[in-house]
């Protein structure tokens, strides 16, 4: 979502921490490209203006201007205003289940943010995550086969959904949501509200209501990150309305560029609390604005990398692996087991951008077409051999060549490419098993293993 905003901000910095001394105009320069940049990815004028403001200011500062690293002091100060605007201040972004169960989430919006992919998304992630019992409930009674809609994701996330009884108003709704989490003993319903085309009267009384009928711990305001400079109207109408208590972004896997994220927090003065990813059911995120920061930045998101990781990577498969390849026993059926892990984690333009520096590289990175497409058909060529010539590749002659590729859709050039790169790994791997893990402590990682050689070339 952050890539342009990122690409003009890095080569902005770029320039200043080229320069061995700073002078008031270098600083005020920066800043106008700053503004420019912000105001290019849709961020909200008078949230532009603060944030100008409040840099430049610090900027100008005596400490700056005589600092040994004038340049990389103003990164910094950048990056600490962003981290405030985005809410690294906010106590806690976690979503409030405190309460006498079943507590009530409200899900509000306009129409065609997806509240209700986001509803599911939401569940899900309370179940997994907290182990809460949760009951959905759709209270839209306006768009055709809304209710539906929510009770197929209902099903593809094993989340129980109230059943839908025709003509009935989403007022008597909330009611019998609420009664009957309190009768079944739900810790949590989320209620999916209508949403409309654009903010009226009648939305807005008809939320109001509900949420005086079921006052909720949260109230969540989903809105699309590419809405752009309606996102500081939208923001504020709900929440003076209505009085939300968060916001969930959606879509930010998507070409927005960035607006709506700081433009509504800084106009609500609500944390962003979740950011929709993708569009699997678990492609929800706890948004931070530490590290939010650092992407936009292209400092990378480490953390978000290993949290990833450890969510969707078997522990004890990926320790059996290890072992394998520590004894030199690296088979092509790990390699295709490592790239179907790397598949899980997400696409590679998002995994990229969490790995500091990446953003610079971007250019080689497309060139060695190190992406999900290559990765793919890697996967499929593996998958297209029998388990013995999984295990042993030289059984792999011309004719079983031939007959891998028409099994995957790839040409005989991406076999041997595939071979090629599964013996340079190998290779790898048994001098890594030769240093043993103390060795390979001492004497760093053996050459081969900077860069994804022979990847997709």
């Amino acid at each position: 979502m952050f890539d342009g905003l990122s690409k003009k901000l890095s080569d902005i910095f770029d320039g200043l921490t080229r320069r061995g001394a700073l002078s008031e105009e270098d600083v005020s320069t920066a800043m106008r490209e700053i503004r420019v940049a912000l105001l290019e990815a849709d961020v909200a004028l008078p949230v532009v203006k603060d944030f100008i403001e409040a840099v430049r200011e610090r900027s100008l500062g005596h400490e700056v201007l005589r600092s040994v690293t004038p340049g990389q002091m103003v990164v910094k100060i950048v990056n600490d205003h962003l981290v405030e605007m985005l809410g690294g201040d906010a106590p806690d972004t976690a979503i409030n289940l405190a309460g006498t169960p079943p507590v009530a989430i409200l899900m509000v919006g306009l129409q065609g943010s997806g509240k209700t992919t986001t509803s599911a998304k939401l569940a899900m992630r309370l179940i997994k995550r907290e182990k809460k019992r949760v009951l959905m409930a759709s209270l839209d009674v306006y768009r055709p086969a809304a209710q539906q809609q929510l009770a197929i994701l209902g099903e593809q996330a094993d989340v129980p959904v109230l059943a839908a009884v025709f003509g009935e108003q989403p007022l008597a709704i909330t009611r019998r949501a609420m009664e009957t989490g309190r009768r079944e003993g739900y810790d949590a319903v989320i209620l999916d509200t209508a949403g409309r085309l654009h903010i009226d009267t009648e939305l807005m009384a008809e939320v109001a209501m509900v949420r005086d009928e079921a006052r909720p711990t949260e109230t969540l305001l989903v809105a699309d990150a590419l809405t752009g400079q309606d996102a500081v109207n939208l923001g504020r109408e709900f929440h003076e309305k209505i009085g939300i208590t968060g916001l969930v972004l959606t879509r930010v896997d998507g070409d927005a560029r960035g607006g709506a994220a700081l433009s509504m927090r800084a106009v609500t003065g609500q944390p962003i609390k979740l950011m929709g990813v993708g569009e699997k059911l678990e492609d929800l995120e706890a948004f931070d604005a530490t590290r939010i920061a650092g992407r936009i930045l292209g400092m990378g998101d480490v953390v978000g990398l290993v949290e990833r990781a450890a969510e969707t990577i078997d522990q004890a498969e990926a320790e059996a692996a290890a072992e394998r390849m520590m004894k030199g026993q690296f088979t092509l059926e790990d390699l295709g087991n490592q790239l179907g892990q790397i598949r899980k984690m997400g696409d590679m333009e998002g995994l990229m951008g969490m790995i500091p520096g990446v953003g610079k590289i971007k250019k080689q990175m497309s060139q060695a077409n190190v992406d999900d497409k290559t990765i793919a058909r890697q996967q499929a060529i593996i998958q297209s051999m029998t388990p013995d010539e999984r295990k042993r590749p030289k059984l792999l002659n011309g004719s079983r060549r031939r007959r891998i590729a028409a099994g995957s859709g790839t040409t005989v050039q991406d076999v041997n490419r595939v071979l090629k790169q599964y013996k340079q790994m190998s290779l790898m791997m048994k001098k890594m098993g030769k240093l043993g893990k103390k060795g390979l402590m001492r004497g760093g990682l053996p050459p081969g293993m900077m860069g994804p050689q022979g990847f997709g070339r």
